[in-house]
């Protein structure tokens, strides 16, 4: 039973010392939260005052040692004085009255000089029964002479001290003096009330005159900023909420014309997400129906297959395979119902069918106004979603087709030209046509929706979408600069193989095979 009792009682100790210290952190978290709850203009105004009376705090002290050290030092030169008069006397008698009169002059009671070889007490009165302190101005360091001031604020009364010094004149080793502390306590409270009155005025006109200064040059613009930031968050797409810069050239003005842009970047942000939102719930709309008149479509395209004229057969399945892509989007489109793209579903294919799908698809060539040319090899191989990349290529296609039919009307044929060629474990695919090329204005945003349109109507979502698609795949797409018309470079980067692995299934040996160009 006794190793428990020592085991409650560390328990109990623990406890106490657990419950001690937040309790004892209770009356700084009242100070400092009721020093929250101020506005920053009163904080400023306290903390000034603070910072100001801290600074006369630290000149206070050592003038009132420097105080107590002149006093002391006049009291010995006082003595000095009182003393020649007394070596002046024949025989150096002094009759009591005078001796008591040149004492009470000096404010002493003993005057005391050493020389080189004798030390004589020159002049005497009736000699205290106790000296209650002994100084030597000579040696005392500063930090002691500070030490010894601040004492004679709390020392007793009736206090008689010994003070040692230099002799001012008439030579000598040191003088030495007996005096009653009181008048230097008194002289010194007075001094530091005067010292304390002073420091307070100073204090207040101090911190009056950097409490306005402030207030126009920090807090007065910290308000404006904070207001207007609180109201434009009441109302971000009110135009008339974005801040005005005040003009100032100092880091305040420059806070205001950053909050301005970004105020102003984000109010259109949030028109154009619900421009985009409202887009969207019509899309959906206008989708539904199309999806259903797309598959009557399909219904009748499908007698189609039963006719055996040539040309139909030829079109048919071209046509056939393009209403499908288009119901599989809709539906695609309603059943996620949001902007985002599908993740593509990767495969291997050849290339070169699907761009010659792409130009049959928009019926090229047109003799004497289109020409259409693929340059690709045969065997060359692609790894991406097909239907991705179809609608990419179209976008690009149908954007050139649009710009170069308004050019044929007055310089004839021009001409779409595709090529595609590998470039290590990259596919690089060119769509470039003859026209007039696209505007600054176009190529500032050419992949963003509702920026990047060019001609009159359009929308600009045709870019932005490939280039989406593109980015999904983990390639890129660009407008590459040339002499004439516009060319769209697209990268498309094979799927990340395990070199192993497949190295092992198909029994290649290390730096062999297809796939050694795609790196270990």
């Amino acid at each position: 039973m006794s190793p428990q009792v020592p085991e409650n009682n560390n328990r109990d100790a623990e406890l106490s010392s657990n419950s001690v210290g937040p309790a004892s952190e209770k009356p700084r978290r009242r100070l400092f939260a009721w020093f929250n709850k101020l506005s920053m203009s009163a904080k400023l105004l306290l903390l000034t005052i603070a910072f100001v009376m801290i600074a006369e705090i630290l000149i206070f002290v050592p003038s009132v040692a420097n105080f107590r050290k002149n006093w002391l030092t006049e009291r010995l030169a006082a003595a000095q004085i009182a003393s020649l008069a007394a070596e002046a006397v024949p025989d150096k008698k002094l009759p009591d009255r005078l001796r008591n009169e040149l004492l009470s002059k000096a404010g002493v009671h003993a005057v005391a000089l050493r020389r080189v070889d004798t030390r004589r007490l020159l002049l005497q009165s009736d000699m205290p029964a106790k000296i209650d302190g002994h100084y030597d101005l000579r040696t005392d360091s500063s930090l002691k002479l500070v030490g010894d001031a601040l004492a004679v604020f709390v020392s007793a009364p009736d206090r008689k001290i010994r003070v040692v010094g230099q002799p001012g004149f008439r030579g000598g080793v040191f003088i030495e003096i007996v005096v009653d502390e009181a008048p230097l306590k008194a002289a010194m409270f007075a001094f530091g009330w005067n010292i304390l009155g002073l420091s307070i005025i100073i204090s207040f006109i101090t911190a009056t005159l950097v409490y306005f200064s402030l207030r126009e040059l920090l807090v007065k613009p910290m308000m404006r900023l904070t207001r207007n930031v609180v109201e434009f968050s009441k109302d971000p797409e009110n135009p008339n909420r974005i801040i005005e810069p005040s003009g100032r050239t100092d880091e305040f003005g420059a806070a205001e014309h950053e909050l301005a842009t970004m105020q102003r970047q984000l109010a259109g942000m949030l028109q154009q997400k619900n421009h985009l939102a409202a887009l969207g719930l019509a899309v959906s709309k206008i989708n539904h129906d199309l999806r259903n008149m797309l598959a009557n479509a399909q219904l009748i395209s499908d007698r189609f297959g039963t006719i055996k004229n040539p040309t139909v057969q030829r079109f048919a399945p071209k046509l056939i395979a393009s209403l499908d892509r288009a119901i599989r989007l809709c539906s695609d489109t309603l059943r996620y119902g949001r902007a985002q793209e599908m993740p593509p579903a990767r495969e291997r294919f050849a290339v070169k069918p699907m761009l010659q799908e792409v130009g049959e698809s928009f019926g090229l060539p047109i003799p004497g106004r289109l020409n259409w040319t693929v340059d690709a090899d045969d065997d060359l191989e692609i790894d991406a979603d097909r239907d991705q990349l179809y609608r990419v290529l179209s976008n690009l296609c149908r954007n050139a087709v649009q710009v170069l039919e308004l050019e044929t009307r007055e310089s004839g044929a021009n001409t779409i030209k595709v090529r595609a060629w590998r470039n290590g474990a990259n596919v690089i695919i060119e769509v470039s046509d003859t026209g007039p090329g696209l505007p600054a204005k176009a190529r500032a945003h050419l992949f963003e929706a509702f920026k990047g349109a060019v001609r009159k109507g359009g929308t600009g979502l045709g870019l932005a979408i490939s280039a989406e698609l593109i980015r999904a795949h983990g390639g890129s797409i660009e407008l590459v600069d040339t002499t004439r018309g516009a060319t769209f470079r697209i990268s498309m980067p094979d799927t990340a193989v395990d070199l192993s692995a497949e190295r092992a299934r198909r029994g290649l040996r290390k730096g062999s095979g297809p796939y050694s160009q795609l790196g270990s």
